[in-house]
């Protein structure tokens, strides 16, 4: 019967993981949210929120599209037509690498960096409000970064070496 007891979900380490893997989803879909919002109070109806952040990841640097795919961990797809249309759209320019013709790096145009900026903006503001409203103590997010930074390297292996 003690055995039993023990096995709550708050103590049972397989239940808390599941709930970690929704929880990590549910985040994204929620940051995804937020970036749409701020988007969308800013008028800003031509970039999506996930393009608005592949613009918020890029910043001052020229990346190419693998190198977007391997930092951010983008679907290679899903960077190839995010990438297009935003260089439609005007926040991107992108040119082949003179080396490799089949290479092409990207950079913010000064509309991709307003973008960009609105972001930095909103994330600070949220930083400093992360203790007061959202009851997130901002000394405990070393830790937390810990955790999922493990996680994150945890899964990494788990596909490279097949675990």
């Amino acid at each position: 019967m003690a055995v039993a007891e023990n096995l709550s979900p708050q103590g049972d380490p397989n239940a808390q993981y599941l709930e970690l893997l929704q929880l990590v989803e549910r985040l994204h879909r929620q940051l995804l949210d937020v970036v749409k919002d701020e988007l969308d109070r800013e008028g800003l109806d031509d970039v999506n929120s996930v393009q608005a952040l592949l613009l918020f990841n890029i910043g001052d640097q020229e990346l190419t599209a693998g190198e977007l795919r391997t930092r951010g961990h983008y679907l290679g797809s899903n960077v190839s037509y995010n990438l297009k249309k935003l260089v439609e759209a005007g926040y991107i320019r992108h040119e082949r690498s003179a080396v490799d013709r089949r290479s092409v790096r990207v950079s913010l145009t000064d509309s991709g960096h307003a973008v960009r900026s609105r972001l930095t903006t909103l994330f600070e503001r949220q930083s400093t409000s992360l203790a007061a409203v959202g009851g997130v103590e901002t000394d405990n997010l070393p830790v937390v970064n810990t955790a999922l930074t493990r996680i994150e390297r945890f899964w990494a292996d788990h596909i490279r070496f097949r675990m």
